[in-house]
């Protein structure tokens, strides 16, 4: 970080600061850089056996149209996914999220990236999220202003969440059946 370069500045939110990203993302037709890349779906999956004998982590990036399942299989071989939102309104990437955490069981890093606002963060990070890639400015301003969103209690658990549930049963708010 140079002196005229805050916190703020950098592109990552992750930890509950911002930090620097040291992932280059490889478009179609670009080189792969020799330290940690990041490749569109598409690009990842013809290019994965090539890219096997890489000796630096390699992240997917996920856009909402295209389905978390054909990753799966190679999800041992990625250190990164990258969840696209295009618009705030767009949460098909909560779901990829969830899906990759509790059903395939994947412990690297999930990372939203787009237009991600600061009142959607907390259930990103309920459904798997651990690193953000903040663009919206009013976001950006209040993450800086250590304003996070605490929601202390949710209804429904889920499978992957860095919060303590409260335990099924102990929850005095949530509806019983009659």
């Amino acid at each position: 970080m140079t002196t005229e370069q805050t916190a703020a500045d950098l592109p990552i939110w992750r930890d509950g600061r911002f930090q620097a990203d040291e992932w280059t993302l490889a478009g179609e037709g670009e080189a792969v850089s020799e330290g940690p890349a990041l490749l569109p779906l598409a690009r990842f999956l013809a290019e994965r056996e090539a890219l096997a004998t890489r000796n630096a982590p390699l992240g997917v990036l996920v856009e909402p149209n295209e389905a978390i399942e054909e990753l799966a299989p190679h999800l041992d071989r990625v250190a990164l996914v990258a969840l696209n939102f295009p618009k705030y309104a767009d949460g098909r990437a909560m779901s990829s999220a969830r899906l990759l955490r509790e059903r395939y069981g994947y412990r690297g890093e999930v990372r939203a990236v787009g237009d991600v606002l600061i009142d959607q963060m907390p259930l990103m990070r309920r459904c798997g999220f651990d690193a953000f890639a903040v663009t919206n400015a009013p976001t950006r301003r209040q993450l800086a202003a250590g304003r996070w969103p605490d929601v202390p209690f949710y209804l429904q658990p889920t499978g992957a969440t860095t919060q303590h549930e409260i335990p099924a049963g102990t929850r005095p708010w949530a509806r019983r059946p009659d």
